[in-house]
């Protein structure tokens, strides 16, 4: 009797311990076969359209959902970025389709492309029927290790004459007394010179219901807008347009001087708003609508945005990274 209750418990051990070590087994190779194999689409991908001889700007992100979807998000030559739910794959082909956003006309927009070895090309259609031709590449993850050394500040706004910047179109901007203004709805002014990672300063004041922007290295598009008493989103003040919304809105009063502060290194982005702290080292994942271009490894100019309402900014200081 001792003897048998001496083994019983060694016997019922080695047996739940096979049990067990089964089942993981078989959990391990479930897994194994459930976790979805990457795709040689999936990434994201900055996209040049050739649009009648001119060049514009997209993006593109492709990933997986669950075994066997891939999904997206998609930012057209204009407007914020905007979600796929499928993208279609199948030998080196692929496409999807998306209803439209800002774009004119009543159809969907539509892209189709294919896949060759790092690079992709295809056509797009716009919801009033256009076609257009495009290529892109892999975009670049401008991941750092180390932190940049800054250089001396650059003061891009002073005395009563533009300096440093251009436009596209017809100029509407002035100066006096180191503030910029544009009294009305018309072209972007943008910097001569162009800049890799760096810190940047810049004072603005807009009125009641307008719009406006500083896009950095000309590609990303961080939001100046008539936020006070909004909820903080990507589209308002201190989000940077279609990706990244603020913690919290700090906008004050429309006609009031207010404050950005940002530190623009690779793809991250350090934001304060009237100097409280609303984006933290987070990363941008492309470009936003209204980018100049999509060579997102390329150094960019700072530009505003001067299309959609009066606005006024001064003290602009940008310091680059040696």
């Amino acid at each position: 009797m001792n003897n048998l209750f001496q083994t019983k418990p060694h016997y019922f051990t080695r047996s739940l311990l096979v049990s067990a070590l089964t089942l993981l087994c078989a959990l391990l190779i479930g897994n194994a076969q459930a976790n979805p194999l990457a795709t040689p689409l999936e990434g994201r991908w900055d996209i040049t359209v050739d649009m009648n001889g001119k060049p514009a700007p997209s993006w593109l992100e492709v990933t997986h959902s669950g075994n066997k979807t891939l999904v997206g998000r998609f930012v057209s030559v204009s407007g914020s970025a905007r979600p796929i739910s499928e993208v279609q794959f199948k030998d080196g082909k692929f496409g999807f389709t998306i209803p439209p956003q800002w774009e004119r006309g009543e159809g969907d927009f539509s892209l189709e492309g294919t896949l060759q070895g790092e690079k992709i090309s295809g056509t797009i259609t716009t919801p009033d029927g256009k076609t257009y031709n495009w290529t892109g590449v892999r975009a670049p993850s401008l991941r750092k290790t180390t932190q940049p050394a800054w250089g001396t500040p650059i003061k891009l706004t002073e005395g009563n004459t533009i300096k440093g910047w251009h436009t596209v179109g017809t100029n509407q901007w002035t100066i006096q007394n180191g503030v910029l203004k544009s009294e009305k709805s018309g072209a972007n002014l943008i910097t001569d010179q162009k800049f890799n990672d760096f810190k940047l300063h810049a004072e603005f004041r807009i009125p009641k219901g307008s719009n406006s922007g500083v896009y950095l290295r000309g590609r990303y598009e961080v939001q100046v807008t008539d936020g006070k008493g909004l909820e903080p989103s990507f589209g308002e003040l201190g989000g940077v347009y279609g990706f990244i919304a603020p913690s919290e809105m700090v906008a004050k009063e429309p006609g009031e001087w207010q404050s950005f502060d940002v530190t623009l290194v690779g793809r991250m982005i350090t934001l304060d708003v009237n100097g409280k702290r609303v984006i933290t080292n987070q990363e941008i994942p492309g470009i936003t609508g209204g980018a100049l271009d999509s060579n997102e490894g390329e150094p960019g100019p700072i530009y505003i945005q001067g299309d959609h309402g009066p606005v006024e900014y001064r003290n602009i200081i940008i310091t680059p990274a040696k």
